[in-house]
């Protein structure tokens, strides 16, 4: 077996460079001066890139410095900024760099880019007039304003309140004064009206009204209702308001409360009445105050949207049992209670 394979290659044909005829060895020459040619000049080219290439720098220190000062400081070095701008707490900030990458210090080839965070300044730069608005879309206002910054203008808590013509929640009077350039956090004191100290109304009529004729007319009331439930007598309609103080068309003081007595509603399957209870916060003057009733179905059902001057509240319901009554008071949810037989 040894023998075969020492055969095998004695007999395979080696290329003798001294048998290639005139013509072939001339071509085999060219062939490798050609690839020489090819390989000196790639490095030829080689070494010219790498000596011609980009420069090599030191990022500069950008922040706090004015943005045209910046440019000016990285056009020296070769280096190309890409701007992202941003909001502040502070007037003062606007045009300044914020933040860079990358860092100062650092060693980066020419040309590069170099990300800057370019100060906006303030959202708010001088004081609005806030005079003759109502304080809660003033306060909803600001807070949207600043949802993404630190505060910079906030209302003292609480502000000053005083009779007024004007309708209550109205701004009557405001320090710092509308124009009044900011230059850092601010606080914005405010006079508020509370309403006429002695405005007086005709009382409107309830007696003989359904539950939700009740409700709709004690929505565009300015008096404030408060509500009771018994059982209907003889002749009562249940359902329905059965006594009212003051009487209707009596002319009394806004302040003042109407007490109105209903008749329970027939007793209905799979149905609960009564009138939901709370005790609001004392409030300078009406906010809006909301109840809504979300059903066993997922239905959501307004029941009352009224302006209620805080204490004592009642209002009457007629709903699905397993429902759920829900409470707010200046858009905020404050209660939540279950309503069963």
């Amino acid at each position: 077996m040894k023998n075969k394979d020492t055969t095998a290659k004695a007999d395979r044909p080696r290329m003798n460079f001294k048998s290639l005829s005139k013509e072939q060895r001339k071509l085999f020459g060219l062939f490798a001066l050609g690839l020489s040619v090819v390989f000196f000049a790639t490095a030829v080219v080689a070494f010219f890139v790498i000596l011609n290439g980009p420069e090599k720098v030191l990022v500069p220190d950008l922040r706090g410095m004015e943005l045209a000062d910046a440019l000016v400081r990285m056009q020296e070095r070769e280096l190309y900024p890409r701007l992202s701008l941003r909001f502040t707490n502070n007037p003062q900030d606007k045009n300044t760099i914020l933040e860079q990458e990358p860092l100062p210090g650092i060693i980066v080839k020419a040309g590069r880019r170099i990300k800057l965070t370019v100060s906006k300044g303030a959202v708010l730069d001088e004081i609005e007039n806030y005079i003759g608005k109502n304080i809660e879309s003033v306060k909803l206002e600001l807070l949207s304003l600043f949802a993404s910054t630190q505060a910079l203008v906030t209302v003292r808590e609480p502000p000053v309140y005083r009779f007024d013509d004007s309708e209550p929640g109205t701004i009557l009077e405001q320090n710092p004064a509308a124009g009044e350039q900011i230059s850092g956090p601010t606080v914005l004191e405010l006079v508020v009206s509370k309403g006429p100290e002695s405005a007086k109304e005709k009382v409107p009529a309830f007696l003989g009204l359904s539950l939700a004729e009740a409700i709709a007319l004690m929505e565009k009331s300015p008096f404030t209702v408060d509500f009771s439930m018994r059982q209907a007598k003889q002749g009562e309609k249940p359902g329905t308001v059965v006594e009212q103080e003051p009487k209707a068309n009596a002319t009394a003081r806004i302040k003042d409360r109407l007490k109105l007595v209903m008749s329970a509603p027939e007793a209905s399957s799979g149905m609960v009445q009564g009138i939901f209870m709370y005790t609001l916060p004392e409030y300078p003057y009406p906010v809006p105050v909301k109840l809504e009733a979300l059903k066993p179905s997922g239905q959501r059902q307004l029941i009352a949207s009224i302006k209620h001057p805080g204490g004592a509240l009642s209002v009457p319901f007629f709903l699905p049992d397993g429902s759920t009554l829900i409470l707010s008071a200046l858009d905020k949810e404050i209660s939540r209670t279950g309503v069963k037989r």
